[in-house]
């Protein structure tokens, strides 16, 4: 089943930011809200959007980093509505896979966002509820639902500190009513009552900003795509999935048709240089520091030496990924697919080089402490689960603090 809208409101959908904030204009200006939401991927926009909808009475703001909302994972990803189909039958992913799916559907019939159930294939079984979508644009829709009701939206505010404000600014009282305060390196500053935090690649970082736990860590894996001719898109008619290996972290190989027409072809997964790091020789020396010198990477890179040389291998020699693509499809060949995009995922470690493969929220003690929530992890399938999460988080902030 395939959905469109008229060329003119579907290009108002792509254009949802129109009116964002770019920073704070003067480190004078203490703007102030009731919550701010720091992290403006798909996971905090759909909490915010939550929030804001459940509290129209309250004042939000969300804070991103970058110039745009969902510029990171949220952009970079395959694309599929997943059905839940490989998960633990009534696990937590599984139930908000599902839950998230359905809502997925409902809010782009809504919305007269394009998606497509095309099905997916595990071994011999079919998953007709499968399907595609462009999961940024549904994301900017989010961010759109947000600033309609009544949300701030502040880009380019990188957060590097949160602090309690012991005194009011000029005899103001907003010191006592709004007394955290979030600063970026230029020195704005935004003043709240509640943060929630989703930052996806540095929600670890965050976490230790605000006197928090410093695990479990991020740690970056980044896959590399295939991208199959035009001239062979006729071999790919939905997505194809392997069984995923219970021995090993990541899905695997898979066939991913695209709302553009095109299809995708993998990906591999090995560790990224630098957190951000799309590209093969992206490397910053504080994040590759930060993970080679934390204990659990370690324990997880000797456990798996064989799987993780394998990755790295086929992804530089596409042959080999070829073969392992074969095993699906036996007429492709090496001539069919070029080179094609890649995401990162933010793959919380423990200590113990466990992959954290559930939910993981974190708060503190004190006058700071008390008043943050970090959504410390939001496993995959987080895009398709990502309004089942914002009820989720929101059902969280509302147990842990006094709206």
């Amino acid at each position: 089943m395939m959905r469109t809208r008229s060329g003119g409101a579907l290009n108002a959908v792509c254009a949802v930011q129109p009116k964002l904030l770019k920073g704070i204009a003067s480190r004078r200006l203490h703007s102030t809200y009731d919550v701010a939401v720091v992290g403006a991927g798909i996971v905090g926009l759909a909490s915010a959007r939550e929030l804001i909808q459940r509290h129209p009475a309250l004042t939000f703001v969300l804070l991103e980093k970058e110039k745009e909302l969902a510029a990171h994972q949220s952009g970079h990803n395959s694309g599929v509505i997943h059905s839940g189909i490989y998960y633990t039958p009534g696990s937590l992913k599984a139930r908000l896979c599902v839950r998230g799916a359905t809502l997925a559907y409902q809010y782009c019939e809504k919305k007269g966002i394009p998606y497509k159930r095309c099905g997916k294939g595990i071994m011999a079984l079919d998953s007709p509820y499968t399907g595609i979508v462009d999961w940024r644009m549904v994301a900017l829709g989010y961010g759109r639902d947000f600033e309609e009701a009544g949300g701030a939206v502040v880009t380019e505010f990188e957060v590097s500190d949160m602090s309690v404000v012991k005194e009011s600014p000029a005899g103001s009282p907003d010191g006592m009513k709004h007394p955290i305060a979030i600063r970026n390196k230029k020195g704005d500053e935004v003043r709240c009552r509640y943060v929630l935090t989703c930052g996806g690649l540095y929600s670890d970082r965050l976490s230790q900003i605000s006197g928090c736990s410093t695990e479990p860590r991020i740690v970056p894996f980044r896959g590399d795509y295939l991208v199959l001719k035009p001239e062979k898109h006729y071999l790919v008619r939905g997505n194809i999935y392997p069984v995923p290996d219970p021995r090993f972290p990541f899905l695997g190989v898979h066939f991913t048709p695209r709302m553009d027409g095109g299809v995708w072809l993998g990906p591999n997964a090995v560790l990224a240089f630098k957190r951000e790091g799309y590209h093969l020789y992206d490397f910053d020396a504080r994040d590759f520091a930060d993970a080679l010198s934390f204990r659990g990477l370690q324990k997880l890179v000797l456990r798996n030496v064989t799987y993780g040389l394998g990755e790295m291998y086929r992804g530089v020699f596409l042959g080999a990924q070829i073969k392992i693509l074969q095993k699906y499809i036996p007429e492709l060949s090496l001539s069919d697919v070029l080179r094609g995009p890649t995401g990162v995922r933010a793959q919380a470690l423990d200590r113990d080089g466990n992959l954290v493969d559930d939910f993981v929220f974190d708060g503190g003690v004190g006058d700071l402490g008390s008043r943050v929530l970090h959504v410390r992890n939001a496993p995959s399938p987080a895009a398709t689960s990502s309004l089942a999460i914002g009820e989720m988080i929101a059902d969280e902030v509302e147990s842990r603090f006094t709206l």
